[in-house]
């Protein structure tokens, strides 16, 4: 099973996706919770190269987010950005399956901002 497939892709920073995506499920009546953001997780190494740009200044991001809605586990939300675009994939593995309802009711909040 694939655990990263990526289910839209954004022509938009990361950190801009992110904040526009806690907007959107919200406004669906989702509960979202930050877990990890790969900037905070950098700061401490000061000498961290980056795969795609080197050493130098990059826009690499990846937030992960628990989506709670009204299923009894959450559905995993990996937000990760690069050069100016945000890739939106949810984890989905035997151990964690999205169940299709939470599934569903995330892309439908996202599905605005697809089409833009």
């Amino acid at each position: 099973m694939n655990t990263l497939s990526p289910f839209c892709v954004l022509n938009c920073p990361c950190d801009e996706a992110f904040l526009w995506t806690k907007k959107q499920l919200l406004q669906a009546g989702l509960r979202a919770l930050q877990t990890f953001d790969l900037h905070a997780a950098r700061l401490g190494l000061a000498d961290c190269s980056c795969p795609n740009h080197g050493k130098e200044d990059c826009d690499c991001q990846m937030i992960v987010m628990l989506v709670y809605g009204n299923t009894p586990e959450p559905a995993t939300l990996i937000l990760h950005g690069n050069n100016g675009q945000t890739w939106f994939s949810l984890v989905n593995t035997s151990s964690h399956q999205v169940e299709p309802v939470i599934r569903s009711s995330i892309e439908q909040a996202l599905q605005p901002k697809i089409s833009e």
